[in-house]
Parts: C-alpha cells; structure tokens; sequence
C-alpha cells in the first residue's frame, strides 16, 4: 500500500496541510514517520478525513467526530455501516440543530430575539424588558431560555 506525504494527502483530500497536523494533533488521524521525522499516511487516511469533513459540514463539533472514530475498532477507516451507524445515532442532535434553525429563520424578520435593541415589536413581545430577567442575548432565538 502506498503510503502519502502530508502535501500528497492535502491536494488529494481538498484539506490544508495545517488542518491535516490539527487532525492529527487531536488523534482524528494518525501518521508513520519516516527516519527523517517526515509524516506518512496510509492512503485510508483520505476516507477517514472525508468522514471529518463530512461530518463538520453537518455540523458536528471535532470533539464529536472524535468520538464517533473513537469507536472504531483499531482506529480503522469507517465504513459505509459505521457511518450508516453513526449518523442514525446523530440524527437526535441534528434534528434538535434544525429545529434552532427553524426557530431563527421563523423569528428573525420581526424580532431580533430581544436582545433588545427596542424594536416596534418589541414593545408587544416584551413589554418592560421582562426578559431581561432570564438573562443576556436573544433569550427568544434560544430554545432552551425561552420562557414558554
């Protein structure tokens, strides 16, 4: 099997070289060295970095990639059934991420979530900055502090 340099790796997976030291500093990947101290990857080090990429485009936190691989047997690439497993065990969270989204979109064009910069509305949705009690931000955009 051939083995990839840290550039050879770069161009072909579409990632920076000093993303690919970040992932490997974070033990996402991992790397032979050569007697050189040069870095060498097997070239299933492409289809795990594609999972990363992947994986952060949906929005998971590196922290949460990180342990998704973690459950990979021998550090080993996913598989289409690893990640067929994976994201099944996502999809609570991604479904949570798309209902913060809904909630921003549906609410953006008339309130600013008072944070509050005392818009026409705001004298309606929060008469006397109420909500100031629950705290700073757009109480209202955040799901988890609104007070209904």
């Amino acid at each position: 099997m051939t083995a990839l340099t840290i550039g050879q790796l770069a161009e072909r997976s579409g990632v920076a070289t000093s993303a690919i030291r970040f992932y490997e500093d974070r033990g996402l990947i991992t790397s032979d060295r050569t007697t050189g101290n040069q870095r060498r990857y097997p070239q299933s080090t492409l289809r795990r970095v594609a999972f990363i990429k992947t994986a952060q485009r949906i929005g998971l936190s590196l922290e949460e990639i990180g342990q998704a691989l973690s459950t990979l047997p021998d550090r080993r690439t996913p598989t289409k059934a690893d990640w067929h497993r994976l994201s099944r065990d996502w999809r609570p969270r991604l479904d949570e991420q798309i209902r913060r989204i809904e909630l921003l979109r549906d609410r953006l064009d008339g309130c600013i979530g008072c944070g509050c910069l005392s818009l026409k509305s705001c004298a309606l949705t929060n008469p006397g900055d109420d909500l100031a009690e629950i705290g700073p931000g757009a109480v209202l955009l955040d799901p988890d502090r609104r007070p209904w």
